[in-house]
């Protein structure tokens, strides 16, 4: 598991429209919200996704961006923005690349078969590529709100 203190794993992922965003796009520059989702369609999905989209007005002005990231691919976020009205971008992990690299994957078994799934995570990320939060197993309702308010504590350089 990541800790507040780590140095965040730089990653390079597709948006809806295809376009590769990266941490380092926005070292220097931004706080970054960085969370881990289980899929657009999910109730608990929705829910996070409209929490945060309902706040990035106030995440900007301390300077922080929201990005979300599933399994899902880019055609399923356009349609999940699009549908939801949402105003921060979605990249696509489908290889789950990106979720290994912050422990936000989880595995059981069932039926005999082993998963992996996502565990809902969220990490805040500064200025310098420096994780000052990072969350895991986390619970939807109310937690958009609950980074702005860490989110609003941290010094902008």
């Amino acid at each position: 598991m990541l800790n507040s203190g780590d140095v965040a794993p730089q990653f390079a992922l597709p948006d809806a429209q295809m376009n590769t965003v990266q941490l380092a796009d926005f070292l220097g520059k931004k706080i970054v919200i960085l969370y881990f989702f289980n899929g657009d369609k999910t109730p608990g999905g929705i829910l996070e996704a409209i929490e945060f989209s309902d706040r990035v007005a106030a995440f900007a002005k301390y300077g922080a961006v929201i990005l979300g990231v599933s399994r899902d691919d880019c055609m399923a976020h356009e349609s999940f923005i699009d549908e939801h009205g949402l105003e921060f971008e979605l990249l696509s992990d489908a290889e789950s690349e990106v979720i290994a690299l912050y422990h936000a994957q989880h595995r059981w078994e069932a039926k005999g078969m082993v998963r992996y799934g996502i565990d809902r995570s969220t990490f805040v990320i500064d200025q310098t590529g420096i994780i000052r939060h990072a969350f895991y197993h986390v619970t939807p309702k109310g937690h958009a709100a609950e980074i702005l308010e860490l989110v609003k504590q941290i010094e902008i350089h």
